[in-house]
């Protein structure tokens, strides 16, 4: 029985490895002007680890260049704000000395090979006053308090109604959006994504569960969309379409959000974007690291088929899924979150099939070393 199934756990993996062989998941492809060696893609992860003033902390680079196997690294949420903070130790994009912080690890991700963007985070009500400068609301588009906990240096308290913008100060969120784009490209990124996803400011604006105003930025699809449009447009004048790629997640309750009709809504999302002439488009597949699954009525095919740049798949995915979506050309490139957390060299490890490290929850948020860059590689262990 033993040897029976050893020899079938073998045949297995010499099955896969031969799919691994032969799928262009691993080999080059061109990323706008840009050739990443795969299409593995590294989520953003927040791990929590900034310093004072949110600072990237000093293990940043050494974190990301083990990971710089990647064919693209995209690094965590990054506030362009101080309103736009949500958590306590996430970095910054919005002072010299952040910028100056980053271009250490930008330029460590680049001499190991990698190509790395960053993510540009403003979280609206998903935070606290305590987090906020001298104890200010949290600002969002109308003042609908969400669920959950916010995490302070108090530890996990209780969210609390958000103020509502004021139409005047719509262009003052894009100013914010446009100076950090300015920001990351003097710390050295080759590219940025704005986080339109996961119920931060932008998904608020655009879902109809947490947007109920009555100016131009609410009401109507159009409306709603309004305002990733205008911050869409100042990224894109800074770096051009074709380093700027958009995170979404069109069916994820994640930040107590949700939307009465999201196939019309991202329907007309992407099909505004096409102006921009972004580089990509990064969907989270289901809920926000939970299932996969898709309710009836939605096709989030429907969304790769308008985009007319890249259509790059995140949530879940193991290294079949991410095989089949290159078999069926379902998506161009793979976003993979946790697996990076307990394995550097993830890619290497999908290519050869060999076994993943576990990730620690302990040492996921917060702390030093432990849980960040002493997850050994294949080499190692």
């Amino acid at each position: 029985m033993t040897s029976s199934m050893t020899t079938s756990s073998t045949a297995a993996h010499d099955v896969t490895l031969a799919h691994t062989a032969s799928s262009d998941l691993f080999k080059p492809m061109q990323l706008g002007p840009l050739q990443l060696a795969n299409r593995i893609v590294m989520a953003p992860l927040t791990r929590s680890r900034a310093k004072e003033d949110d600072i990237p902390g000093d293990l940043a680079a050494e974190y990301y260049v083990q990971r710089a196997s990647a064919g693209l690294i995209i690094a965590e949420a990054t506030q362009i704000s101080p309103q736009g903070k949500g958590y306590i130790l996430t970095p910054g994009i919005y002072s010299s000395e952040q910028v100056q912080a980053w271009k250490k690890i930008t330029d460590a991700v680049h001499a190991a090979g990698g190509k790395i963007f960053l993510q540009l985070w403003h979280v609206g009500r998903i935070s606290h006053p305590s987090i906020q400068i001298d104890g200010a609301l949290p600002v969002a588009p109308s003042a609908i308090k969400p669920e959950g906990q916010s995490y302070t240096d108090e530890g996990f308290v209780p969210m609390v109604t958000p103020r509502a913008l004021e139409t005047s100060e719509m262009a003052s969120i894009v100013e914010q959006y446009r100076t950090a784009a300015q920001n990351a490209k003097a710390a050295g990124f080759d590219g940025v994504e704005i986080h339109a996803a996961n119920g931060y400011l932008l998904d608020q604006f655009l879902r109809d569960k947490t947007n109920q105003r009555t100016d131009a930025y609410g009401g109507s699809i159009e409306n709603r969309a309004r305002l990733l449009l205008e911050v869409t447009a100042a990224v894109v004048q800074v770096w051009g379409g074709d380093r700027v790629g958009i995170r979404i997640s069109p069916l994820s309750a994640f930040g107590d959000i949700s939307d009465s009709n999201p196939q019309a809504l991202f329907t007309y999302v992407v099909e505004q974007l096409n102006s921009f002439n972004l580089v990509y488009l990064h969907a989270i597949e289901g809920d926000t690291g939970g299932a996969r699954e898709v309710p009836g009525g939605f096709d989030l095919q429907i969304l790769r088929r308008l985009f007319n740049g890249l259509y790059m798949a995140n949530n879940g995915y193991d290294l079949n899924l991410a095989l089949a979506a290159r078999n069926d050309n379902s998506a161009d490139m793979v976003a993979f979150g946790r697996p990076f957390i307990a394995n550097p060299d993830l890619v290497e490890r999908l290519r050869t099939v060999a076994p993943l490290n576990t990730p620690d929850p302990a040492t996921m948020y917060g702390g030093g070393a432990g849980g960040y860059i002493d997850y050994p590689a294949l080499k190692a262990s």
